[in-house]
Parts: structure tokens; C-alpha cells; sequence
């Protein structure tokens, strides 16, 4: 037995290719409870070519490994989440010492795989940007699927770049893990004059786009907040000033989705920034079948708030400190 399958690029002895037999090897580990040994006796390779194929069995999304307790707090959490504010809540196990980096780390890493299982052949993604989507992005589970689109749902220029560098590395990572098409928004994320923006609306390339965005299937999201500790990237990459600063303490904002402010009561329509905005308006964003908001971190309980007043989540991916205080 030796590491030749490995060595030839993925095809052991008999020509099968590597994912064959990562599901075969994880079928025997997982299904029939056999020992790497074992396995590597029946797949004719050695143990450490088994290792790696149940670990790439796990990375592709072949393998969901859930843990379920009915001691679980985080169980309580959920259910009670889903009483309340009427959305499909995934808490997080994270404790309390865990530094906000390493938070939103683990809880993209969960979305990642709930993600993985939304998306089907014929989709349409919706994908905002920001430090959670990011993060998404870099643990997404590869799944091959046919006809999809990843289509971005808010413009990511300002006037010191044009964005598409940081949204389109987001954007090319959903569309590598599901093969899917991408289509960009080249936009400014807020136009200077609300008028600029409803002649942009008017273009025949802009409402192309914003057709696409109407029809989406899944829409994915973080919300911005400004007292994060991890810094919501519209506040601190230069896409607002001090006057539109003012402008949304007046107006009581309390946090953004897709660059959408809105208030803790979930009301979003007068705030003066939004006219300039161009994310999807609330209302647009309430159309779409499944809407995938995931936070972390206690300073965004305002944002939460908010946003499930908004009723803009029908699935909501949080940290268990967070959870406990949105129900507390």
C-alpha cells in the first residue's frame, strides 16, 4: 500500500477519481463505523490517504457532522428566538472569552455550510459585501451545480476606489464554490445626489442588473453596525463622511443591510441617506424566498434588533452571547 492514488493526481489504482473515493471512504468511516485500517486494507491505499480523503469528504461538503443535545442551551436559545421574532435561528456555541476575530470566524464557518445547503442548481444568489460576507466567502463547502448566479446586490464604490477589487473577490468565491456565473453591480455604494441615482435607474445595463436582483432565490447578508469591534467596513472604508454621519444620528439609524440603513422600530423609508443608497430597498429585499443575515458580536444587538423589527432574515446565523441578549 503506498500514496500512488495521491501522487497521480487523484485516481487511486483503478482509475477512480478522488471523490468517489473520499465518499466511498467516508461511507466506511462514518456509515459502517469501519477503522482507517480497515479501510485502507478495502481501498487497497494506506491510512494516511484514507486521513486525507474523510478530510476532504468533510471540506466538500459530503459530510455534515451534527452535534445534538437536548441539554444544549443553545437549543432553548433558538427556540425561543423563533417564538418571538418569527425567523429560523442558528446559534453558535462560542464562549464568552472567544475574541470578536475568532467570533465571527466560527459563525461564518457555520453559515458557510447552512449555505451550502440552500443553494441548488438554477439559483439565484444574492450577495451583499462586508468583513462577515468575507468570511463567508473564505469557508464556503465546494458544491458543483448548474445555471446558477451570484449577482451582487449593492454597488461598493466610493471616491477613493471604485470596490470592485473587495466585492468581486467575494463574489468569484461564491461563484467557485457552486460554479456559478457572476454578475457584478458596478455602482458607487451611495451616489452624491439622489437625482444622479434615479437617472442611473433609468439605463437599460442598471436595470438589467436590478432584474436580476428581483428574482433572486437566496439573498446573503451581514449588518453593518458602528460600534462593532470588528468595524463594519461602510463606516470605516471611506464611504461616508461627517455630514452623512449626522445625517443618520438624526435620523436614528441604527444599523445597514446591503447599505440600507434602518431604525430600531425597523422603519428605514425616510432616512435621508437612503435615497442615495444603493442597496435594495427593504421592501425589495422582503420579496426573496430565503434571507440569510448572520452577525456576531454583542455591540450589533441594536442592528439585531432592528433588522428583525425590519423583518428583513427569515434565517438568522448569531452567536450564542448575542442570542442571549436579543432574548434577554
Amino acid at each position: 500500500m503506498d500514496d500512488s492514488a495521491d501522487a497521480r493526481g487523484g485516481a487511486d489504482e483503478r482509475g477512480a477519481p478522488k471523490l468517489e473515493r473520499a465518499l466511498a471512504a467516508a461511507q466506511l468511516y462514518y456509515l459502517q463505523d469501519l477503522t482507517m485500517d480497515a479501510i485502507a486494507r478495502e481501498l487497497r491505499t494506506s491510512r494516511s490517504s484514507v486521513s486525507r480523503l474523510i478530510a476532504h469528504a468533510r471540506r466538500v461538503g459530503l459530510v455534515d457532522i451534527r452535534i445534538n443535545s437536548p441539554l444544549a442551551g443553545a437549543q432553548a436559545l433558538e427556540r425561543r428566538i423563533r417564538d418571538r421574532f418569527g425567523v429560523t435561528p442558528h446559534v453558535v456555541p462560542v464562549g464568552s472569552g472567544v475574541n470578536e476575530v475568532d467570533r465571527l470566524e466560527r459563525v461564518a464557518m457555520t453559515a458557510a455550510r447552512l449555505i451550502g445547503g440552500f443553494v441548488d442548481s438554477n439559483a439565484s444568489i444574492g450577495v451583499a459585501w462586508g468583513s462577515t460576507l468575507g468570511a463567508i466567502s473564505r469557508h464556503l463547502p465546494q458544491r458543483e451545480t448548474h445555471g446558477t448566479t451570484v449577482v451582487q446586490l449593492n454597488g461598493a464604490g466610493n471616491t477613493m476606489t471604485s470596490g470592485v477589487e473587495y466585492a468581486s473577490e467575494i463574489l468569484q468565491r461564491f461563484a467557485g464554490a457552486f460554479s456559478a456565473d457572476v454578475q457584478q453591480f458596478p455602482v458607487p455604494a451611495f451616489f452624491d445626489d439622489p437625482a444622479t441615482k434615479e437617472a442611473m435607474w433609468r439605463e437599460r445595463s442598471t436595470r438589467r442588473v436590478l432584474g436580476i436582483q428581483d428574482r433572486i432565490d437566496v439573498a446573503i447578508f451581514g449588518l453593518g453596525s458602528p460600534s462593532a469591534d470588528v468595524p463594519s467596513r461602510v463606516y470605516v472604508g471611506g464611504y461616508l463622511d461627517r455630514a452623512d454621519f449626522r445625517s443618520l444620528a438624526d435620523d436614528g439609524a441604527v444599523g445597514d443591510v446591503a447599505t440600507v440603513f434602518f431604525r430600531a422600530d425597523g422603519s428605514w423609508r425616510d432616512i435621508a441617506l437612503n435615497a442615495r443608497a444603493t442597496g435594495p430597498g427593504i421592501d425589495r429585499l422582503r420579496r426573496v424566498p430565503r434571507r440569510v443575515c448572520v452577525v456576531s458580536g454583542l455591540p450589533k444587538v441594536p442592528a439585531v434588533r432592528g433588522a428583525l423589527a425590519a423583518r428583513v432574515a427569515t434565517d438568522l446565523v448569531i452567536d450564542e452571547e448575542l442570542a442571549q441578549e436579543l432574548v434577554g
